[in-house]
C-alpha cells in the first residue's frame, strides 16, 4: 500500500491514521491489485462500507476473501437479518459455483450441514458483471489457535457432522474438490437485534483504507475482517464453497486445487480429482481437529510432499515425472527411502498426550486406511463412517 488516506470516521468504522495501522491492515486484506484489471482476469469488485447492495443488502463488516471473491457481512434490509455476500470476482468461478449449488439443493433431502445460497443477484460494471450469492452468516474457520481451545468432545462432534455432510454430498454425486480449514465451519448466534455499534463491540470494530493507486470505476475500501469470539460459536458444522465442486461422472470445468497441506498427493501429480481426493482431504480435516493442527506441516523442509513422504514413504515411482508444480524433489520418489519409524505414533503421542494407547491406536489405524498413496484403496465416506476405530473415537467423545 502506498501513501494513506485520512479521512474521519464514521458509524461503519475507523480509517486507518498511521503506518502502524497500514501495515496492521495489509497483513489481512487482499492485494490491491487483485481490483486492477491489468493485473488479473479475476478482478474483484470494489465495495466500501455503508453501501447498499441490489437496494437491500447493508454492508456492515467484512468477512474474509479468497482467491475468487471478497465476502461481506451485510444486514437484509428487508428480512431484517444479518447474511453473508459472496462477491465472485470475473470469471467463471460464479457460473460453477451456482450450478453445484442448484445441483445439492436439488438432489440432496437433507442439507443441514452445507451451507446453501439464499440468494442472488449481479452487480453490473463497464461490459461484464460481478456474480453476488447470498449465504447465511456463519462463525469460525477451523483454526489451530481455536482448536487449542477448544475441548475435544466439540472438536470429534464437528469431525463426525462434516463427515456426514461429506457423505450425502458423495451419495448424490458430488465431489467437492476443495475440502479445507477455510471452507468448514462452525455457526454462529444471530446478531440481528443488536445496533451496529453492538456488533463491532462483539465483532471488532472495522478498520479501513480507500483502495489507491489504481484507476478504479468506483470507490472500494480494504477492511480488516471480523473476528467471531467464542462466546458467539455455536456447535452445529458446515462445509461450505462449491466454486471448485462438480459432478462425479464430468470432468472438472473449474481449474484448481485446494490449499497444498489438504491435497492429495495422486491430485497433484495429475490424477483426476473423485470422491478419493476429498477422503484424504477430509482425513487432515479430521487429525487436525484431533491433533490440534495438521499432520503434515509445510514447514518441513522440502515442503508438504516432503513431510508427507518422511511419514508415510516414497511416493510411486511412476509418478515422478507427473507433479504439476514446479520444483518436485527426487528424493520423494527414492523407493530405497522407506518412512521414519514410528513418525506418526510420535506425532500422536506428542499432541495427544491425554490420550490412552488403545485411542491412539484407534487413531493410527484410521491414518493408515486414509493416508494411501492408491486412491482407491481410501475408505468411501459411507465405509469411514461405519469404521469400528472411527466408531470407537466417536464412542469415546459421546459423538
Amino acid at each position: 500500500m502506498a501513501g494513506i488516506q485520512f479521512l474521519p470516521d464514521d458509524p461503519f468504522g475507523d480509517f486507518v491514521r498511521n503506518w502502524d495501522d497500514e501495515c496492521d491492515l495489509e497483513m489481512v486484506v487482499e492485494p490491491c491489485d487483485k481490483y486492477d484489471p491489468e493485473s488479473t482476469s479475476r478482478v474483484f469488485y470494489p465495495i466500501c462500507l455503508g453501501e447498499v447492495l441490489n437496494g437491500r443488502y447493508l454492508i456492515e463488516h467484512k468477512v474474509g476473501f479468497g482467491g475468487g471473491s471478497t465476502v461481506w457481512m451485510a444486514h437484509d434490509l428487508q428480512q431484517k437479518k444479518d447474511v453473508a455476500l459472496k462477491v465472485m470476482a470475473l470469471g467463471e468461478w460464479a457460473e460453477n459455483e451456482i450450478r453445484m449449488q442448484d445441483e445439492i439443493i436439488q438432489h440432496i433431502q437433507d442439507t443441514s450441514h452445507l451451507v446453501t445460497y439464499l440468494d442472488a443477484f449481479v452487480l453490473p460494471r463497464d461490459n461484464d458483471h460481478h456474480q453476488v450469492l447470498v449465504f447465511p452468516l456463519m462463525g469460525p474457520c477451523v483454526d489451530p489457535v481455536l482448536l487449542l481451545k477448544m475441548p475435544v468432545t466439540t472438536r470429534m462432534s464437528a469431525a463426525r457432522k462434516l463427515l456426514e455432510a461429506l457423505d450425502k454430498l458423495h451419495r448424490a454425486g458430488i465431489v467437492h474438490r476443495d475440502l479445507n480449514d477455510r471452507n468448514c465451519m462452525w455457526g454462529m448466534v444471530p446478531l440481528h437485534h443488536l445496533s451496529r455499534s453492538a456488533k463491532h463491540e462483539v465483532l471488532g470494530r472495522p478498520l479501513r483504507q480507500i483502495i489507491q493507486d489504481i484507476d478504479l470505476w468506483k470507490q472500494g475500501e480494504l477492511v480488516h475482517p471480523l473476528k467471531v469470539p467464542e462466546s458467539l460459536r455455536t456447535e452445529d458444522f458446515y462445509i461450505g464453497d462449491f466454486a471448485l465442486a462438480k459432478k462425479v461422472d464430468e470432468s472438472a470445468t473449474q481449474r484448481g486445487y485446494p490449499p497444498m497441506p489438504f491435497c492429495s498427493p495422486d491430485r497433484l501429480h495429475g490424477k483426476e480429482s473423485g470422491p478419493a481426493c476429498d477422503m484424504w482431504s477430509y482425513m487432515i480435516l479430521f487429525s487436525e481437529l484431533y491433533l490440534g493442527l495438521p499432520p503434515f506441516s509445510t514447514l518441513y523442509p522440502g515442503g508438504i510432499l516432503s513431510a508427507i513422504t518422511r511419514n508415510l514413504g516414497p511416493l510411486p515411482e511412476e509418478w515422478k515425472s507427473l507433479y504439476v508444480f514446479s520444483g518436485g524433489l527426487d528424493s520423494w520418489y527414492d523407493q530405497s527411502q522407506g518412512p521414519e519409524p514410528d513418525s506418526l505414533e510420535f506425532l500422536v503421542a506428542y499432541h495427544r498426550p491425554d490420550a490412552d494407547p488403545t485411542e491412539r491406536q484407534h487413531l493410527l489405524t484410521l491414518m493408515r486406511k486414509m493416508f494411501t498413496y492408491c486412491p482407491e484403496e481410501r475408505l468411501t465416506a459411507t465405509q469411514l463412517l461405519q469404521d469400528p476405530s472411527f466408531r470407537a473415537i466417536m464412542d469415546k467423545y459421546g459423538c
